[in-house]
């Protein structure tokens, strides 16, 4: 299992949307995420932007980021959500994750 720490930036005024369309994901995205070994994700938002997303992978983050690659859902996912991200244009969130090293864990 990995613990992963990431970053990603959207836009300020669009947070709001951005939740109630987590509020109310797609069951068969939530089904995606749990068959490629996403756990305890949690994504957290700063005021200027910045949401800062937590998660456990059963392999590794490169692993699951790989079968979630291969999800025809994931791909509709990433579509819909990208206006809401500050990205290069043409670019897919979750191809813009800035990964945090970790330093520190406690039980």
């Amino acid at each position: 299992m990995q613990r992963v720490g990431f970053e990603m930036k959207i836009h300020p005024e669009m947070v709001e949307e951005y939740k109630q369309r987590h509020d109310d994901i797609w069951p068969e995205m939530s089904a995606a995420l749990v068959r490629t070994g996403w756990r305890n994700y949690t994504i957290f938002f700063k005021e200027d932007g910045t949401l800062f997303g937590y998660v456990e992978c059963e392999d590794s983050f490169e692993v699951s980021l790989d079968g979630m690659s291969r999800e025809e859902v994931n791909q509709k996912w990433q579509d819909d959500m990208s206006p809401f991200f500050q990205l290069p244009k043409g670019a897919h969130p979750d191809k813009n994750m800035i990964q945090w090293r970790e330093v520190f864990h406690a039980d």
